[in-house]
């Protein structure tokens, strides 16, 4: 297998080769977990990358959501082009899970639309944990739900091998067992279609179609197809099909599982006739009685998941098996923002939990069902083997559990966290009035955060009347509405936005230099120590950076905040100065960071209308569009990929292809 291997066009700077070398001395000197402290725009990301490459360990990196996610995909695939780089998040575009109200007598059924390509991208992660050892999964905390077994999913594997004996017939039922579909014309994803002495494979975890083409009982070529246009890619020697669902178990398992769901049913039902739940006991059974039916013949069912413990043999309470259980040891897991991800992933077992005992309660769920869940915090802890905690403000929880805090606090860039001033509130208003003209003089914005929504509209109305260019962002914004206003802040359009919590990570505003925090000194969460820090390393994007805090007292927030702040300036300040740096601010196009999302929907229909215009021959257009899904698809806009599919479909809806 490939070794892991950067490639960029640049090498690690600043604090990055000190804390790369530190990371790793750590971790090979036998420490186990460690923090890496790096402040904004430090290069934590390519730090990561070279540690990743130092060790040679396969790695989880875990975001608290799907868009971070994304990001730190993109980046370590292109730092990482010869590595299996995987991306493992929550595959529904849409998601109602399944809930009983007693109050309202109001059972709401499960309800989802399934992203199939994100289906696709998790089962490829589980298949390249599998069969390599150099592989990175970027995955958000949805990868701590339950999976199947992974000596179930290894056990159920199809191995094919150029001269390999083998009859057609029980290739064909070994892909059925393992929830491949047989397809006669179109060949979709997890599917197969036999045409004589040839089996083409639509694999569930790629984009290429695998052609057996078998001489009798001998298999004498295995070939890799492009998916679209047929042509051969290589000819390979073995290849190994993956189940094509992550909730699977063999046939012998399955009918001891099946035993075992009949023997919980038939207690429980007896149970629930005991309390006089007559109801509850013939619903329970209803639906469990079809689901034991379906299992039986198709070996699948929906909502498997409830009968995980079942079908992996658990013990009551016992933890499910996780994409984690998937990693050989030794391993690196990474959870960036940890100060965030770390809080998600303790809350999630809870509210899963109190969702499925009303549902059990009720008879609409085996007991059993409430072992198909996330894992507790614990639990997840102990599955972890090397760990990095990666983020500018570390929580307690992080900085008591690790054996080694390594910083990055220097930016190869030069530029220096902003200087921070405390005022009084008396006359605050009128104060910010004369602050933010200076701003308007130089061409720069600003950006004021406040305490709550009254306050930040009554002082947006106020500005207004000020004859003042300021728009107000509030929670009830659409994402479309809040990158539109954000976009005319950075063009001029808007001299001053106000809102509650603006600074959020991958808020990116290069031209704003001034950030004022009202209430500085009221304690809670957004006037926190580690909040004002963030609040403060996000406005380090400009050269003219300052932050402006409001107050009567100086919290010990407030001071621990400035002090820390202070301390990177003086290491910043002392780098420039040794290395004759003189700081810039940060220039990028606008269209770059906010336009393109107001375009996407232009975009799309203009490609199309292009395609449609130059190939009028429906079957190559159809094919050239799919060509274009797969691109958005690969380059995760998911959006993108899904209209055109919807287009496709139309198409072949209403013209006969020839």
């Amino acid at each position: 297998m490939p070794a892991f291997r950067v490639h960029a066009p640049f090498q690690p700077a600043g604090d990055q080769p000190k804390a790369i070398e530190a990371l790793v001395k750590n971790f090979q000197e036998g420490k186990k977990r460690q923090v890496l402290l790096g402040v904004t725009g430090s290069g934590k990301t390519f730090t990561m990358a070279h540690v990743i490459q130092a060790l040679q360990y396969p790695t989880l990196i875990m975001s608290h959501n799907k868009t971070l996610a994304a990001q730190l995909y993109r980046e370590f695939r292109d730092f990482f082009p010869e590595n299996a780089v995987e991306y493992f998040v929550s595959y529904y575009d849409y998601y109602q899970p399944e809930a009983y109200v007693p109050q309202r007598d109001l059972y709401i059924e499960k309800d989802a639309s399934i992203n199939d390509e994100i289906d696709r991208m998790r089962v490829s992660a589980v298949a390249s944990l599998m069969d390599r050892h150099d592989v990175i999964v970027v995955a958000s905390v949805s990868c701590i739900y339950g999976l199947g077994a992974p000596t179930d999913y290894k056990e159920l594997m199809l191995l094919l091998k150029k001269g390999m004996i083998r009859d057609r017939e029980s290739i064909l039922s070994h892909l059925v067992q393992i929830q491949y579909e047989k397809a006669d014309i179109e060949l979709n994803r997890a599917s197969f279609r036999v045409k004589g002495d040839v089996i083409d494979i639509h694999t569930a975890y790629s984009r290429e179609v695998i052609r057996i083409e078998m001489f009798g009982d001998e298999i004498e070529s295995i070939k890799r197809l492009h998916l679209i246009t047929g042509n051969l890619i290589e000819e390979l020697d073995r290849i190994v099909i993956y189940p094509a669902k992550l909730f699977l178990t063999t046939q012998d398992k399955l009918k001891l599982a099946i035993e075992s769901i009949e023997a919980e049913l038939a207690q429980r039902v007896a149970e629930l006739k005991a309390e006089n739940k007559t109801l509850e006991a013939y619903r329970l059974e209803t639906r469990t009685r079809y689901d034991i039916e379906m299992l039986s013949e198709l070996g699948y069912c929906n909502g498997i998941e409830n009968y995980s413990r079942h079908l992996s043999f658990r013990k009551p309470g016992e933890r499910p098996f996780v994409l984690l259980d998937y990693f050989p040891r030794p391993f690196l897991t990474i959870l960036d923002e940890s100060h965030q991800t770390i809080p998600q992933i303790n809350g999630m077992f809870h509210g899963d939990y109190s969702r499925k005992k009303t549902l059990v309660d009720f008879g609409f769920r085996l007991p059993s069902a409430l072992d198909n869940r996330p894992l507790r915090f614990e639990e997840f802890d102990t599955l972890l083997d090397h760990v990095m905690y990666v983020s500018a403000t570390p929580a307690e929880y992080e900085l008591t559990h690790s054996e080694a805090i390594v910083e990055q606090i220097i930016r190869p860039t030069g530029l220096i966290d902003p200087e921070v001033e405390v005022r009084p509130t008396t006359g605050q208003i009128e104060d910010i009035i004369r602050e933010v003209q200076l701003r308007i003089q130089e061409g720069e914005r600003t950006i004021i955060t406040t305490l709550t929504k009254k306050m930040a509209e009554d002082l947006t109305q106020y500005l207004l009347d000020q004859n003042m260019k300021v728009a107000y962002i509030h929670s009830e914004v659409e994402t479309i509405e809040r990158v539109e206003i954000l976009k005319k802040l950075r063009m001029g359009i808007y001299d001053v936005i106000v809102g509650i919590n603006l600074l959020r990570e991958g808020i990116d505003l290069p031209e704003v230099s001034l950030v004022i925090i009202l209430d500085a000194d009221k304690m809670g969460f957004l006037r926190s120590a580690r909040s004002l820090i963030q609040i403060i390393g996000r406005s380090a994007r400009h050269v003219n950076g300052k932050v402006i805090m409001y107050a009567d007292n100086i919290t010990e927030s407030m001071a621990e905040a400035i002090r820390e702040t202070y301390r990177r300036r003086e290491l910043q300040l002392e780098y420039n100065r040794i290395h004759n740096i003189t700081p810039t601010s940060v220039r990028k196009e606008i269209a770059d960071i906010l336009e393109r999302k107001l375009k996407e929907t232009e975009e799309k229909a203009d490609e199309l209308e292009k395609l449609k215009r130059s190939i009028p021959d429906k079957k190559r257009l159809i094919q050239e569009m799919e060509k274009l899904m797969f691109q958005y698809a690969e380059s995760l806009e998911f959006e993108k990929a899904a209209f055109v599919r919807d287009q496709i479909e139309e198409i072949k809806h209403s013209t006969t292809i020839e």
